[in-house]
């Protein structure tokens, strides 16, 4: 409708600007030759036949043609601008990805490294605690094998002493019952010893 009304206003200003009446009665006869025979005399209905071809080109073109190429274009932005859209989406989109995942690798680092010192914690405990055990172990085994010692040698003494004793009063009372030779003391000392031997096995 506005492009209607323009066309409309401009047909009528054309018409108002380049409608020459040839008014014989008005003009003399020089006047009007002149306007004929001069090179520059407007062709008007030329003139106004190309404007109002001009004008229907562009109203068919306005109407048919434009909205066509509008819409085009219209659309192609609308595609351009998605794009865009869905670029920035999808940059947004990584870099929170992104975000997430340097967050969730610096906590699984801090876990790691919590898990790895109490590791170290527990095998250092368990080390001390082996160790302590150790120590009490070898030092019961010491002194176990101080006390196996002490009381093999306490009875080793002992039976020495009760064999000695033993054969001296077996020496004494062969002594008190016969005159001993030097054959006698001699197989009296062989038999003390003997009987010494076998009372140690």
């Amino acid at each position: 409708m506005r492009i209607e009304r323009l066309l409309s206003t401009g047909i009528v200003l054309i018409r108002g600007l380049f409608t020459v009446r040839l008014d014989h009665h008005s003009l003399d006869f020089p006047m009007n030759a002149l306007i004929a025979a001069s090179p520059l005399a407007p062709d008007v209905i030329g003139f106004t036949t190309a404007i109002i071809v001009f004008l229907a080109f562009f109203i068919v073109t306005a109407k048919l043609v434009w909205p066509k190429i509008i819409a085009g274009l219209d659309e192609r932005y609308a595609k351009i601008r998605g794009e865009i859209d869905a670029a920035e989406a999808a940059r947004h989109e990584a870099q929170s990805a992104q975000k997430k995942f340097e967050e969730k690798l610096q906590q699984a680092q801090a876990e790691a490294a919590a898990t790895i010192a109490s590791a170290q914690a527990i095998a250092r405990k368990a080390g001390d605690e082996l160790r302590a055990r150790n120590e009490v172990e070898l030092a019961d085994m010491k002194a176990r094998a101080v006390a196996d010692i002490q009381a093999a040698k306490e009875n080793a003494v002992k039976e020495l002493n009760d064999h000695a004793v033993g054969l001296a009063t077996t020496m004494a009372s062969k002594i008190l019952r016969r005159e001993v030779s030097a054959g006698d003391q001699s197989r009296l000392v062989t038999e003390s010893l003997a009987e010494l031997v076998r009372g140690r096995n």
